[in-house]
């Protein structure tokens, strides 16, 4: 496993957010328009868009636009390599940086 430490430390600093994390867990219930989600938290739209921003650059959510809408999903294929970076991160492994 490549493990990108550089890449991975941008997502766990995206993910230190309280409302970065709650947003996480709200789009694993599947894709929402960010009115949705402003739905849910007491901060103005530019405020949402800078979360969003955010999240979409490190990777973990993908975003599309409809119209006027902004779609958010999260970026199943990223999460898999960052879960498993995770794991590995825990673990004794044959690429540990201490062998």
């Amino acid at each position: 496993m490549n493990k990108n430490y550089e890449i991975h430390s941008g997502k766990l600093k995206a993910l230190s957010d309280t409302n970065r994390l709650m947003i996480i867990d709200m789009l694993s219930c599947g894709e929402l328009c960010a009115c949705e989600i402003l739905e849910k938290f007491n901060i103005t739209q530019p405020t949402l868009s800078h979360h969003m921003k955010i999240l979409c650059e490190c990777g973990l959510v993908l975003s599309r636009k409809d119209g006027k809408n902004n779609f958010y999903r999260l970026n199943e294929l990223e999460i898999k390599g960052f879960k498993a970076f995770l794991s590995d991160l825990f673990q004794d492994s044959d690429d540990c940086i201490c062998k």
